[in-house]
């Protein structure tokens, strides 16, 4: 397995190998090794503001009725993904309600139970489920797929990925 992960490595990308007693995908340590900042992103970076508009954002935090769920435009994302996507608030937070979790680290049955209730109390304009390209974290796109459906609305429902390196990954063109 050394050998393969040495031959698919390129420079900029170190993988670790650590016994795991349950191997996954997202389990697997790589670091990134990047180049400092140039001026422009340190001026940029300093520029940024957040675009969160609601506290909590975690879903086991959120009570269903919450008011900012009424005629939201909801964003639903993976825990990761903030943290990967660098322009994370201005390309998907800016006017959106959110609400973060994690498909392989929380109790799904209680986040599908959950997500169903807000649908049916709330009147949700739209939502767009931002995960990982690791195979566990589009569990949550399922999750709020299922939801939907057992809310009995008509909720349009968009996905978006991200890499682990932080790119976003273009949705497969349908043939």
């Amino acid at each position: 397995m050394k050998q393969h992960l040495n031959e698919e490595q390129s420079p900029q990308t170190v993988h670790h190998v650590h016994p795991t007693p349950h191997y996954c995908p997202s389990a697997q340590v790589t670091q990134f090794k990047r180049g400092p900042p140039s001026k422009e992103t340190v001026g940029i970076q300093a520029k940024n503001e957040s675009m969160l508009s609601q506290w909590p954002v975690q879903l086991t935090l959120l009570p269903p009725n919450a008011p900012f769920f009424e005629n939201a435009d909801l964003l639903i994302a993976a825990d990761c993904a903030p943290f990967a996507y660098a322009n994370f608030h201005n390309d998907y937070l800016r006017n959106r309600t959110l609400v973060i979790g994690c498909p392989k680290l929380d109790d799904a049955a209680s986040y599908k139970e959950k997500l169903t209730q807000i649908f049916k109390q709330s009147n949700i304009k739209k939502i767009t489920v931002v995960n990982m390209e690791v195979p566990c974290c589009f569990g949550l796109y399922r999750l709020v797929k299922d939801a939907i459906d057992h809310s009995g609305k008509a909720i349009t429902l968009r996905q978006e990925t991200i890499s682990v390196r932080g790119d976003k990954i273009p949705a497969p063109t349908p043939p």
